[in-house]
């Protein structure tokens, strides 16, 4: 068969092409449902053409199927003969199209900094990658020599998803935020029950006539408390401080560590981990931002445990409580339609808020989108087409809530090229 011919035998049934991919993991709840953001000029009652709505196409949703049915391009009818008489066979497969939606760069690794600090006198590792605060995104980012995004809605986070987490202003000069001892921790994820990677901040300093010697845990700091040598001062701050390694464990690391545009979400999502060079490397996934801008995401813990087991993530319950929580924002992901590099095996993600949007936080609340009929899905890319394919009747909105439970991912936007 002439191959520029078959070419454009492809690219005709091409927008056709869909599968599915079912998953034990998601389940729609009508008790919340996403009412989405931003604005869209699609009513109720109208009907989408392609990416455009019908009644703007002459001949209507009538005119136009006919001319999806009839995209062939014309050929001349002796070599029309020809390609019938082929031995080459005309059926379509997946393998023939490639995947719909195999983006480039799909999973791309970064490399991330690492902090040292203490947990009940043993040494904790940890990244620092969003802060509430401007001043403190600055300055860690300035100390790490990576960005740190600043994530504004991270200050309403209740006292419950929060783990305290002491920092240093002064006293023995180390890697600690303000560049003196390692911070120290009050739990870890092997005390899921209380861990979180949100960390309130509580600076400890030095009293003048106090001798500083290194604090290695919550009882040693709080004993310096009482003795006069330290003044403690809660600091209205949120910083999301995910730990890597600490003393009874560490994070997953993926074993098959080559990285391709289909490389599947479970199994790890660090490749590597480097306590002498002080980095660690995280696969980063390629999605998109609420206006269509590419994003990268990092995903660290989550709950419930049965996500969080097939990610090979830090399993961190106290997440829970964000489920109605402003510190935790919308993501939408898709479980039909378009085949693709998304974590369910369809088109890839679009958050509500990215780096730089006032609305941008780490912690996502996971809604799912499904295609009534997956098999004329469309590419969506922004918040305004969801909302327009909603409105229009095309799509479903349901909260994720794998084993019947609230569902929070932690997953730090961020720039792997940097």
């Amino acid at each position: 068969m002439n191959k520029s011919l078959r070419y454009i035998a492809l690219l005709a049934i091409l927008p056709l092409f869909t599968t599915g991919l079912g998953t034990d993991y998601f389940t729609d709840a009508d008790a919340l449902k996403s009412k989405g953001t931003g604005t869209s000029q699609y009513g109720s009652s109208t009907n989408i053409c392609g990416l455009d709505l019908c009644s703007n196409y002459p001949g209507g949703k009538v005119a136009w199927q006919a001319e999806q049915s009839n995209r062939y391009t014309p050929v001349d009818p002796v070599e029309e003969k020809s390609i019938e008489e082929s031995d080459e066979s005309m059926e379509m497969t997946e393998a023939d199209l490639g995947s719909v939606l195999r983006l480039s760069r799909t999973n791309v690794p970064a490399t991330i900094p690492l902090h040292q600090g203490y947990y009940e006198g043993e040494d904790v590792y940890f990244i620092i990658t969003d802060s509430s605060d401007p001043t403190h995104a600055e300055i860690i980012t300035e100390n790490q020599g990576w960005k740190v995004e600043l994530a504004p809605l991270l200050k309403n986070t209740p006292e419950e998803a929060l783990s305290k987490t002491y920092m240093f202003t002064n006293g023995i000069s180390g890697d600690g935020v303000h560049g003196f001892q390692g911070e120290v921790f009050t739990s870890t994820p092997a005390q899921a029950d209380v861990y979180s990677a949100l960390t309130s901040h509580v600076h400890v300093t030095w009293n003048d006539d106090s001798t500083p010697r290194v604090l290695d845990s919550d009882t040693m700091i709080m004993e310096a408390a009482e003795n006069n040598e330290i003044t403690l001062t809660r600091v209205n701050v949120v910083l999301n401080m995910p730990q890597i390694v600490w003393p009874e464990g560490q994070m997953m690391v993926k074993e098959d560590k080559i990285l391709s545009d289909v490389t599947p979400y479970g199994g790890g999502q660090v490749l590597d981990i480097d306590t002498e060079e002080m980095n660690v490397t995280f696969i980063a996934h390629r999605g998109w931002g609420p206006d269509g801008r590419t994003i990268y995401y990092i995903v660290t813990d989550a709950t419930p445990s049965g996500p969080a087991g097939m990610m090979g993530v830090v399993s961190s319950p106290t997440s829970a409580s964000l489920i109605a929580n402003s510190a935790a924002v919308d993501l939408y992901q898709f479980k039909n339609g378009l085949t693709g590099t998304g974590p369910l095996g369809f088109q890839p993600g679009i958050a509500v808020g990215a780096p730089g949007d006032s609305n941008y936080s780490p912690m996502w609340r996971i809604f799912l989108i499904g295609w009534d009929d997956p098999e004329n899905a469309q590419l969506l890319e922004t918040i305004d087409d969801v909302n327009a394919y909603k409105e229009a009747g095309l799509i479903n909105i349901g909260i994720a809530r794998p084993m019947d439970s609230d569902h929070i991912v932690n997953c730090p936007f961020i720039d792997p090229f940097q």
